[in-house]
């Protein structure tokens, strides 16, 4: 079974959806979720699903190495950012070239970048009167939301759709689509 390190901020609804569908289908299975923010709801459903919480601050990532050793002693199949809001460093994202994966809130190129995350697109893109959004699962690199698009699935939105209407209906993508391309890129399918 392959080894994925999740890496989260909030809620987790995501880390926990991924955990699920990985015990489910046999192909993968998440062996710790990396956590920046000690008061996040998903170290509480990581405790639940049982599976270890590595908890980290900024000196870990970005000055001292101890997100990189940990990563390099797990050694995982597949590192797949599930909220996680904080940029990945030149070493991190060297060391596992093409096996860190992200979920984005719409369409990139489209309302991507820093700050742009959560209902902040949502809210972009009803603003700007789109007729349709969705998710992007892509490759990491050392830029916010600009590495090789994998997948892209759109929804409609209408006129009369709230930025909750749209947050729901871009969840509801991700929910089905995220795991499905961690079990493809496990299995060595990146398409």
């Amino acid at each position: 079974m392959k080894k994925v390190i999740v890496f989260a901020s909030g809620s987790g609804t995501n880390a926990e959806n991924i955990a699920k569908y990985g015990e489910k289908s046999g192909k993968y299975k998440v062996t710790h979720i990396a956590v920046n923010k000690p008061d996040a709801f998903v170290i509480k459903r990581a405790e639940k699903l049982g599976i270890p919480v590595f908890l980290f601050n900024c000196k870990d990532l970005y000055e001292n190495g101890k997100m990189l050793k940990f990563l390099k002693r797990e050694n995982p199949d597949l590192i797949v950012l599930a909220g996680f809001l904080w940029l990945v460093p030149k070493d991190i994202v060297e060391e596992f070239n093409k096996k860190i994966i992200n979920i984005h809130p719409a369409l990139l190129p489209k309302y991507g970048g820093k700050g742009m995350y959560g209902d902040n697109v949502h809210r972009a893109v009803k603003e700007n009167g789109e007729t349709e959004t969705g998710i992007t699962i892509h490759y990491v690199d050392e830029k916010f939301d600009n590495g090789d698009i994998i997948l892209q699935k759109k929804v409609k939105i209408f006129p009369q759709d709230t930025i909750e209407d749209i947050a729901s209906k871009v969840h509801d993508l991700e929910y089905v689509y995220y795991p499905k391309v961690i079990v493809k890129l496990v299995s060595g399918c990146n398409q």
